[in-house]
């Protein structure tokens, strides 16, 4: 015997009811739940008693249906009002009134239906099988089924959310980086531990540290690659709070560790050797201690034509892609700009231009490209930029400042 909720916008309430009955619940919808109540007349008596039982804790006004299978109770429950019991083997009696669309099937076949005048489910489940099958399908034949009430599956029973954190509270407070470490390895390593059985590692790890009179201390690790190494992750928690230590005595700690799927790697035969990416990020957490976490990373350009607008981001492993070998012009910058002496047409082409690099007359130029952006920060920029080729120098970018007046060699091209 199965039981089935439903009362729309109430999914919240109607989990807790079914969870007092069952273990196994099924979201069927946003306000239907179904769970299965089989053994349950032993402790409520007869079906009758049961339904008023979980009628009494729903809390809410909602539909209840009770069937031997898991369609024929939903089904009930969104069509027909109150407590519905369907007895079993006249499954197809008692849903023959409800309005078709209560089977939820495709358009193509709700349109084919309306074309043949079928709108209830008493109507579709007089339609012989071996027809429906020839004209609609396996979709067709699996429907009508419901609409017997003759359908056969097992529930689906919802999975809570795993949440793998632990919490300690302490009886005295503690001010002493080796009593912290000496908590937080017991407690990452139980995390841990609980990762493993459900085959999961971790790329994320969250600590909060309750302090006593003063705000919380938090600190949040974001790691290149998944890890599952409780000495690693320990680490990591030390070089973090030997950078920040909490400013005060610590009364409460809190730690989680986000879920995601291990790593797999399959290095190749003739592959120079690497360093593990464990003993990695621990390098660079102590380099980020030693000259800052905004100096340590790979470069990432920004959305922008500013040029050498970037940010560094943390270091994360890419796929190797067989990339075409293909010849490029490559421009090797001048770090910084080399001033430059211009003259230039009337119309503002340059026409020779002098700097420390050499200089001369212009035997060829394209441009300009104009570019500008940021006026609404202090950081405001606007340039002109020009390809020049130099006689017996060589192809340059050329660019004006235009907030200042001022030309400038970027760089040379190879």
């Amino acid at each position: 015997m199965f039981a089935c909720l439903h009362a729309p916008g109430n999914l919240t309430l109607l989990v807790e009811c079914a969870a007092h009955f069952s273990p196994l619940i099924e979201e069927t919808s946003t306000g239907t739940v179904v769970f299965d109540v089989r053994g349950l007349e032993r402790m409520f008596g007869t079906v009758e008693q049961l339904a008023a039982a979980i009628t009494r804790r729903t809390g809410v006004s909602a539909n209840l249906a009770l069937a031997a299978n898991p369609d024929a109770a939903a089904h009930a429950a969104r069509g027909f009002s109150g407590t519905t019991i369907v007895p079993t083997g006249r499954e197809s009696a008692m849903l023959a009134p409800l309005p078709l669309y209560l089977l939820s099937g495709s358009p193509e076949f709700a349109r084919n239906l309306d074309l043949w005048g079928i709108r209830t489910f008493g109507e579709f489940a007089a339609l012989p099988p071996l027809g429906v099958a020839a004209r609609l399908g396996e979709e067709g034949a699996h429907l009508q089924r419901l609409a017997r009430g003759a359908g056969q599956r097992q529930l689906r029973p919802r999975v809570a959310p795993v949440v793998f954190r632990e919490e300690r509270e302490l009886e005295d407070s503690i001010d002493l980086m080796e009593s912290l470490l000496f908590l937080l390895s017991q407690m990452v390593r139980d995390v841990c531990e609980r990762l493993r059985f459900y085959g999961r590692a971790t790329n994320e790890l969250r600590l909060r540290l309750k302090l006593e009179r003063a705000p919380d201390h938090t600190a949040t690790l974001c790691l290149p690659v998944p890890i599952l190494n409780a000495k690693v992750l320990l680490k990591l928690l030390q070089l973090e709070l030997n950078e920040r230590p909490p400013r005060a005595p610590i009364e409460r700690i809190h730690l989680e560790l986000a879920p995601v799927e291990p790593r797999t790697a399959q290095h190749g035969l003739f592959f120079p050797p690497v360093p593990e990416p464990e003993k990695l990020e621990i390098t660079l957490a102590r380099i980020r201690g030693l000259v800052g976490a905004a100096n340590v990373g790979a470069p990432e350009i920004l959305d922008t034509y500013r040029p050498d607008a970037f940010r560094m981001r943390i270091l994360t492993p890419s796929k190797e892609t067989n990339l075409p070998l293909r010849p490029k012009l490559a421009l090797r910058r001048f770090r910084p700009p080399r001033p430059a002496q211009v003259w230039c047409t009337d119309h503002g082409k340059p026409t020779r231009v002098f700097s420390r690099v050499g200089g001369g007359a212009v035997s060829a130029c394209a441009g300009p490209w104009r570019g500008g952006g940021d006026w609404w920060t202090p950081e405001v920029w606007d340039r002109q930029e020009w390809d020049v080729e130099i006689s017996s120098i060589g192809v340059f970018r050329l660019s004006r400042d235009c907030l200042r007046g001022l030309w400038l060699l970027d760089g040379n091209y190879d």
